[in-house]
């Protein structure tokens, strides 16, 4: 059993990442972690959400679903981001979020954080890899530590071999197109394991 704390932080339009944050929240639980499940509060307006049937019917189905706050990033130990691509970036809503996270980064409350992303897109080579990487970039402006699945085990090469973090390509009836499961909790417990050794090590 560890003693980690993960973060499990999604934003989802469609229904994609939130699948992606509940593979990955079930493989940190197996790694042994206790685990939070949150989202990224919306910016949209709510008439534009229920013009969309998709949007409105995901909004709905993670409604139980708690918003994450600052205080939840003091609590984990390791952060897994899982996002859809927007245009290559990540969605204006998490980077709102970090955005106003001054205070915590003033403190230095981010330092040595164990963090790891996915992300999502509607073909293959829709941006997953750049947002990946973009949401990294701020990472490094915490301090935090980048556990990324790089090829350290055979399942990434199965999952479509990107070594930055899971991605996955979604068609035209929001399903997923590579099958993903298996690396996502792989990268999960990558991710709880790299966050043991850092915390041992600060102890």
């Amino acid at each position: 059993m560890t003693n980690v704390n993960l973060a499990v932080i999604f934003y989802s339009m469609g229904g994609t990442n939130y699948q992606l944050a509940q593979w990955a929240a079930e493989g940190g639980k197996e790694a042994g972690a206790e685990v939070k499940i949150l989202k990224i509060p919306e910016l949209a307006p709510q008439s534009v959400v229920e013009g969309n049937a998709v949007w409105k019917a995901t909004t709905e189905k993670i409604a139980h679903i708690p918003e994450a706050k600052s205080e939840d990033l003091e609590w984990a130990d390791a952060y897994i981001f899982s996002v859809p691509t927007r245009f290559g970036n990540v969605p204006s809503q998490l980077k709102q979020f970090f955005d106003i996270q001054g205070g915590l980064w003033a403190q230095g409350k981010m330092v040595n954080k164990v963090v790891s992303a996915m992300s999502s897109a509607q073909n293959s080579h829709g941006g997953q890899e750049a947002t990946i990487l973009s949401l990294y970039t701020s990472m490094y402006h915490w301090g935090a530590i980048i556990a990324a699945p790089g090829y350290t085990d055979p399942i990434t090469f199965a999952a479509g071999g990107n070594p930055y973090g899971t991605s996955v390509s979604v068609d035209q009836n929001g399903k997923m197109v590579e099958d993903v499961e298996a690396a996502v909790k792989y990268q999960a417990k990558r991710t709880v394991t790299v966050a043991e050794w850092v915390k041992k090590g600060q102890q």
